[in-house]
């Protein structure tokens, strides 16, 4: 099972503490904003104009417990399709998850009303599929990810989590269900987003693994900042999984008018004020996820031709590094486990795109053997495509030789880095599996960046290129085959 990933937990500050002083040429009229500290955190408008550009809207899904459509923050033009998997209305949220997350992403910009969502040429596509109890089945989740991807989302957020624990396999919530529909997004070039998880659903805190799906490959985890830029004790930790960090204390946003009606002398009805306590000072990666989303959202807008592993390079390379010179005492230079490449910076990554952005890696998902495999004719001589050992590790190519064939692979790149290169036999299904070891027929795994490989095949089939970064680097490589 999967659950909405929050947490409620107080801080003691002041309130000049979450004042937004709002430094942009770009300023939200909306009377809520101020209220909005990571607006400023995030340097969500900065690299805009006093006037917002137009730009074409990104779809944006949103997997969660559903949404009240009837807000006035979510006029009809701004949702583009929803659905439910738990029966009722999906423009209906009896838990407030949904709404919450979906206030921080697309909220109505300059309607002189609440917030100020950080993606404003978001479309909204809604996927209930949160139970009464917060419980999420992996195969409604399954399903939610596919629908999206075909009703055109490019973006997906997803505040939900199973708990991972690779030495416990009876406590460990992974899917292959949930692999798979992640795969199918990545296959169709969505960016999908998701929270690392909160230790409080976990055996102990803080918690050294990501939740699941943000363990999954080209899935982008994120944890959480308190407003200081500290690392709270709830956020999961992970060494590879944990890739980008957010706000994720005192998180301000919307939430279902039904839910707040029953405090009515609050005065910001509809807002988490005047929500129940779980959500007055809300806190969780599942609200520090929906930031990083927005940014996604924004930058598919000002340059649609980007693919989904461009869109997640610049985010993660343009973060602001987390450390003790601002606010995480525990963090080191450079990428660490609390707060991946740091903190989220929406104008360094709009910046970014005026640089060189990275090439994208069309053969992507190719993360193993069997029918995940990139498929090569007899015609590619050469590949060039990119590995990253916190993002995807492995690429796998499938190539026919006949009985007697003579293949030769070179590997070049990355620059710098240990990279590895194996072949393996017709039958492999899956190059990580002890079980199927006897089925290599190649390696070459020394130190260094460049490899290579000959071999005379022993049966007609298909084999396998197998292109793996075991330690810590990432960038392009250059793959040459050559078929005698």
């Amino acid at each position: 099972m999967r659950t909405a990933i929050v947490a409620a937990v107080a801080l003691l500050l002041a309130p000049s503490a979450l004042a937004l002083t709002l430094r942009t040429s770009f300023a939200p009229t909306d009377p809520l904003a101020p209220r909005q500290y990571y607006l400023a955190q995030d340097h969500a408008f900065d690299a805009f104009p006093a006037e917002l550009p137009v730009l074409n809207p990104v779809r944006v899904a949103i997997l969660d417990s559903g949404l009240d459509g009837g807000h006035p923050e979510f006029p009809r033009s701004r949702i583009w399709q929803a659905r439910s998997w738990v029966g009722g209305n999906a423009l209906t949220d009896e838990q407030g998850h949904g709404t919450f997350v979906a206030g921080m992403i697309a909220a109505a910009l300059n309607n002189n009303e609440g917030i100020a969502g950080m993606a404003f040429p978001a479309q909204l596509v809604i996927a209930k599929i949160a139970h009464s109890d917060q419980t999420i089945d992996v195969r409604d989740e399954a399903e939610a990810i596919r629908w999206a991807v075909d009703v055109g989302a490019r973006v997906i957020n997803l505040s939900i989590g199973g708990l991972r624990d690779p030495f416990n396999r009876r406590r460990d919530t992974y899917s292959r269900i949930e692999a798979k529909a992640i795969a199918y997004a990545v296959r169709h070039g969505v960016v999908l987003v998701a929270a690392v998880g909160n230790a409080d659903e976990a055996p102990q805190s803080p918690w050294p693994f990501a939740s699941y799906p943000a363990a999954l490959p080209h899935v982008l985890g994120v944890s959480a900042l308190t407003p200081t830029g500290n690392v709270p004790q709830f956020s999961d930790r992970d060494r590879i999984y944990n890739d980008i960090a957010a706000p994720g204390q005192e998180i301000y946003s919307t939430l279902p008018r039904a839910l707040t009606s029953f405090r009515p002398l609050c005065q910001n009805q509809g807002y988490s004020d005047c929500g129940p306590d779980e959500f007055r000072h809300a806190a969780g990666t599942s609200f520090a996820a929906p930031q990083v989303t927005a940014a996604a959202a924004v930058l598919l807008a000002l340059k649609p031709s980007l693919q989904a592993d461009q869109v997640v390079n610049i985010l993660e390379r343009s973060a602001t590094d987390v450390s003790a010179s601002n606010g995480c005492k525990q963090c080191p230079l450079l990428r660490d486990t609390f707060s991946g490449w740091g903190r989220l910076d929406v104008a360094k990554a709009v910046g970014a795109l005026d640089g060189v952005i990275p090439p994208p890696d069309r053969y992507e998902p190719n993360d193993d053997a069997g029918t995940s495999a990139a498929k090569l004719s007899a015609a590619v001589t050469s590949v060039k495509a990119t590995i990253d050992f916190w993002d995807d590790q492995v690429d796998v190519y499938k190539l026919y030789l006949r009985k007697g064939q003579r293949l030769k692979l070179t590997l070049n790149g990355p620059e710098g880095s240990t990279s590895n290169l194996l072949l393996w036999r017709p039958g492999t299904k899956r190059v990580d599996d002890l079980r199927t070891q006897h089925l290599r027929a190649a390696q070459s795994i020394g130190p260094g960046d460049s490899h290579r490989i000959g071999y005379r095949a022993t049966s007609s089939g298909w084999y396998y290129a197998e292109v793996k970064l075991p330690t810590r680097g990432f960038g392009p490589y250059q793959l040459d085959i050559s078929r005698g």
